[in-house]
């Protein structure tokens, strides 16, 4: 869902008590009105369900199955799939994604990627965004616990190393309207 400048509080109605309460603890405008859109998609797709969150802030909506939100700029995206855990990041290129890529990118992947390219590594980013949401933990080193690789056809495959086990995962990526899409294709397998 895209949004511009907007009055957060001309939609209030979208929000249940307890998500009114959470909206009223937020100072800053643009939070304001990432919340409220994240709501009126949700909504608009699946009804007036609340969203919760887990323990390590993942979103859900309690019986219906398993989401992932995202926010870029003015964009706002949310993922839903019934059978299986999902990850979805948004991100508008930027300037700067080249300084950081030593944060984010594993030596091994600089074989499949252009990490001089600002739109691969913005791609790169986004997938591993949309990787951390899986991963199911927190403090993740991106550049070594998630790692990517492209097959002959050019797909893209994600391994999520954690402590006790590694998954791994097939990700979609795409552009729309200037801004990155990733989202895992298929379930999260076990492989370790």
């Amino acid at each position: 869902m895209d949004y511009d400048d907007f009055e957060p509080n001309n939609y209030i109605e979208h929000l249940s008590d307890v998500e009114h309460s959470r909206y009223l603890t937020f100072k800053h405008i643009k939070r304001k009105r990432e919340f409220i859109a994240t709501r009126i998609l949700r909504k608009r797709a699946l009804g007036a369900q609340r969203i919760q969150y887990n323990s390590i802030g993942a979103p859900y909506i309690d019986g219906i199955g398993f989401i992932s939100i995202s926010h870029s700029s003015y964009l706002v995206g949310l993922a839903f799939n019934k059978d299986y855990m999902v990850g979805l990041d948004l991100e508008t290129p930027r300037e700067n994604i080249l300084d950081i890529v030593p944060k984010f990118l594993a030596p091994t992947e600089r074989h499949s990627f252009d990490s001089t390219n600002k739109l691969e590594m913005t791609r790169v980013w986004s997938t591993k965004e949309a990787m951390y949401k899986l991963a199911g933990r927190k403090k993740i080193i991106f550049k070594e616990e998630l790692l990517l690789s492209k097959n002959a056809s050019g797909n893209w495959q994600g391994k999520i190393i954690n402590p006790d086990h590694t998954l791994s995962v097939q990700l979609d990526i795409f552009d729309h309207q200037g801004t990155v899409v990733s989202v895992n294709s298929c379930e999260i397998e076990r492989i370790e």
